[in-house]
């Protein structure tokens, strides 16, 4: 059974881990909320202008990351899906603070 309301991401020791589906080679950078998989799950929906070849979009995902929650880049890192369009992206810092920006951002 999927659960609807379950979060697109989790908290960890360490930071935060987001499930986001990214789009390559798009017109513009940005943050387009959050968006259901055929499978059910929740994840953020990103687009970069990068083209996806040798990290060039991984690395524009983290620094737009980055600057969407307000942390360093070096803070932000595709951690899984490296060469996917479904990704996840860990966070560094403190995970209950990350968690209330990502709830403030994103209207759920």
């Amino acid at each position: 059974m999927n659960d609807f309301h379950a979060p697109f991401f989790r908290a960890g020791a360490d930071g935060v881990e987001i499930l986001v589906r990214l789009t390559p080679r798009s017109s513009r950078d940005a943050v387009e909320g959050v968006g259901e998989t055929d499978d059910g799950r929740r994840r953020l929906k990103a687009r970069v202008r990068a083209i996806p070849e040798k990290g060039k979009a991984n690395k524009a995902l983290e620094k737009l990351i980055g600057k969407w929650l307000d942390v360093a880049p070096s803070a932000v890192h595709v951690t899984g899906g490296s060469t996917a369009r479904l990704k996840t992206v860990a966070i560094s810092g403190e995970p209950a603070e990350l968690a209330r920006r990502l709830q403030a951002l994103v209207t759920i």
